[in-house]
């Protein structure tokens, strides 16, 4: 039988754990939902790098959760999270070798301009521990918020682009490179052209209706890569970011 290495890692998790808090209940949940990533540029921004929209994406996760007390946990994490944005429209993109040709030495412009749909699709690998603050709010439900640092490892990674446009040598798009429309349609592996790491902060707030030693929740919040992804800056800096909708489920394996 091939072994999950998701279930193998968080398994190192909670036998690390369990050795420094023995006398902790210990709970484990899976969870899966929406992510709605999008790319931000800094102060390195150009025409390439900035103007990205929201996407929609999946997201999932399996998850420890060591209770230190009726109040404080510890949450470590194996979560599967798409990354990335989208641009429709006019946007920027450097001159490709084929149209440089075109162009007297020396006088490549920087950048061409053209109206197509552009996706990046980053799916990360995230690890986060987060520190958990339990309400409980009345009876058997449960209104919590958590939060803490993640680390996370690139899994795939690619740029869709789609559509037909003339292609401009300027941004207001008054000066059309003959040819007339081109075909955009391309799907081009990025994941080379990344840091295979990253780390920031992870957060959510939740609620949780317990049913004996399980529990049934619902949880919103988000993330931010502190790193920036590209391995050099031709095309400008961006960080990863992402607002994330779960719900779950999650239930009581040990307590001493």
């Amino acid at each position: 039988m091939k072994s999950n290495p998701c279930l193998i890692i968080l398994l190192l998790i909670c036998s690390l754990f369990n050795k420094s808090m023995a006398q902790s209940p210990i709970d484990i949940g899976i969870k899966a939902g929406l992510s709605i990533p999008n790319l931000t540029s800094g102060s390195s921004a150009n025409p390439i790098n900035s103007g990205y929209g929201s996407r929609l994406g999946p997201d999932a996760a399996i998850q420890a959760e060591f209770h230190l007390s009726k109040r404080f946990s510890i949450q470590p994490q194996i979560e599967y999270c798409s990354q990335g944005g989208k641009k429709n429209g006019k946007q920027a993109f450097s001159v490709p070798a084929e149209l440089q040709p075109m162009f007297p030495p020396g006088q490549v412009p920087q950048y061409l301009y053209a109206n197509y749909k552009s996706t990046a699709k980053i799916n990360y690998l995230m690890i986060p521990i987060l520190a958990k603050y339990h309400f409980f709010v009345k009876h058997n439900w449960d209104l919590y918020v958590a939060a803490g640092p993640f680390v996370s490892f690139v899994l795939s990674a690619k740029n869709i682009t789609s559509g037909k446009s003339n292609i401009y040598l300027d941004e207001q798009q008054t000066q059309a490179l003959p040819g007339g429309e081109q075909s955009f349609d391309k799907t081009e592996k990025i994941k080379k052209d990344l840091h295979s790491a990253n780390a920031g902060i992870d957060g959510h707030i939740g609620i949780a209706y317990h049913i004996g030693k399980s529990s049934v929740f619902v949880e919103g919040g988000g993330n931010y890569g502190f790193v920036n992804i590209q391995k050099d800056d031709v095309n400008g800096k961006n960080n990863t970011g992402a607002a994330v909708v779960v719900v779950g489920y999650a239930f009581e394996i040990c307590q001493r």
